[in-house]
């Protein structure tokens, strides 16, 4: 242990996989580095880097939203100093596992939209399928450029006890938090500019760019200077600060629904010099608000006719229309059958144990040993709609039971995982807190690239296992070394 005063109070969770120390509390050799440039600093030092990080977000307005009964509260992204490091060999790992995983989801929304063959073949049960809200008959035998429907994924994976990778959950819509990755990393270089180099830590800051050249790639026109823009559904958008720095970083234009209107099956940008046609929408606006003549008829987030342009292949939709059909958490039990039925592959990265409460046995399984499960809504994001099983209430866990007897179909439910913990600067000291990873991995027509790093989510609240920001969570830097 380090001889320094931010370590005494540091006492490693039992039964916990510690990201800095190893079990018998010696300080792991990949932060060490870290470990020795903190023990140089002192509390004063470090409590003004810490002040130092809170005034850049408030100054660069590095904000989310949370949606709290109906009223939308725009906070600053709580932000810990202390990185969270991965070796070059679990990087490794983890990159093999994603594109594994991403080959197989794209193989599986094709199949599904057009032959389905992995459900003639028995391996996705038929009524998973049509079930699912976000199964869009619309997209149905609709090819898509390249046959690439997820460009833009963010995987969730967690580190239980014994330092085993799982793959929590696959975001295949519209993922975010991937402008708070790039914001930490230019926040740390402030923070600690020697330390980086010295570490040998992989730079991320090529993501804008590589999501760039493939947006550029889909154009339907080959024409040299394709029409790309960034939608978004504005500025009440919890997200909205994160569509304002990739619009700025790509050099792409930020539009609204209004902005955008569909003449001849084409979509067109209204500019100052008139009408502007549009090639690539990366659009971070959900599905059922794209096109009020064929989704929602009261969205006014979206544009009139654009499925029919994107159907005549006018115009290029990233991420494409119908992916959540395969981020479903009820289809997420059958990830590891779909890369075994179209990679032939055993999958590197395994799924957390999860149950289908449609199943009456394992429903009874759930509610005899709910107090171990964490019980979630299928199609529900952001920490919303979930039981703690082990942190609740005889009365809120028989309330939630009677939900999901309306809707099975609409819960799955899984062993609380422990959840790895990583060194936090709270009141002064290092303590540990239970942290998750969100890698990014980009899909084009040369294959998928995931830059070296992503969103470590943590869970600031002592004792606390849920990280999203939406519920008390934060983040920090994730540094893959070389």
């Amino acid at each position: 242990m380090y001889k320094s005063q931010h370590f005494e109070n540091y006492n490693s969770i039992s039964g916990v996989w510690d990201e800095m120390y190893s079990e018998s509390s010696i300080v792991r050799d990949h932060y060490k580095k870290v470990m020795e440039y903190l023990s140089l600093e002192s509390p004063d030092d470090l409590g003004k880097k810490e002040e130092l990080a809170k005034r850049l977000f408030m100054t660069q307005g590095i904000t989310f939203t949370v949606y709290n009964s109906g009223e939308g509260i725009e906070k600053i992204f709580p932000f810990d100093i202390i990185p969270r490091v991965i070796t070059a060999s679990e990087w490794s790992f983890i990159e093999k596992g994603i594109k594994q995983r991403l080959t197989a989801l794209n193989l599986f929304l094709k199949d599904i939209y057009h032959n389905q063959f992995i459900v003639k073949d028995g391996i996705v049960p038929i009524d998973i399928i049509y079930s699912c809200p976000h199964f869009l008959r619309e997209m149905y035998q609709l090819d898509v450029p390249y046959d690439v429907y997820v460009h833009i994924a963010g995987i969730d994976l967690i580190r239980d006890h014994d330092g085993t990778f799982y793959v929590l959950e696959d975001n295949l819509r519209t993922p975010s938090g991937v402008s708070y990755m790039l914001e930490n990393r230019e926040i740390t270089k402030r923070l600690f500019p020697d330390l980086l180099p010295n570490c040998g830590v992989r730079s991320v800051t090529e993501y804008p760019s590589i999501l760039y050249k493939n947006l550029l790639s889909l154009s339907p026109r080959q024409i040299s200077n394709p029409t790309i823009v960034l939608l978004s559904p504005g500025i009440y958008n919890s997200a909205y600060f994160e569509h304002t720095t990739l619009a700025r970083l790509m050099g792409v234009e930020l539009v609204e629904g209004r902005d955008l209107v569909v003449n001849n099956h084409k979509v067109y940008m209204k500019t100052t010099t008139g009408l502007q046609q549009v090639d690539v929408i990366y659009r971070r606006v959900d599905d059922e608000f794209l096109d009020p003549l064929v989704f929602n008829p009261q969205s006014v987030l979206g544009v009139a006719g654009l499925m029919g342009a994107y159907r005549k292949g006018n115009v290029a939709i990233v991420n494409a229309i119908g992916n959540g059909v395969a981020d479903d958490k009820a289809t997420y039990i059958y990830v590891p059958d779909m890369i075994k039925y179209y990679l032939n592959e055993e999958p590197l990265l395994k799924n957390v144990p999860t149950h289908r409460l449609s199943n009456k046995d394992e429903r009874d399984h759930v509610f005899k040993n709910i107090n171990t499960m964490v019980v979630k809504k299928t199609n529900e994001s952001g920490g919303y709609g979930m039981l703690m099983g082990h942190a609740s209430t005889e009365e809120e866990i028989e309330k939630y039971k009677l939900e999901i007897l309306k809707d099975p179909r609409n819960f799955i439910a899984q062993p609380t995982i422990s959840l790895s913990a990583a060194p936090c600067y709270i009141g002064g000291a290092l303590q540990p807190r239970r942290i998750d990873l969100r890698p990014y991995a980009l899909c084009g027509p040369d294959g998928i690239e995931i830059v070296p790093g992503g969103l470590t989510r943590v869970a600031l609240k002592e004792g606390s296992l849920v990280v999203n920001s939406s519920q008390g969570g934060g983040s920090k830097d994730t540094w893959v070394l070389t």
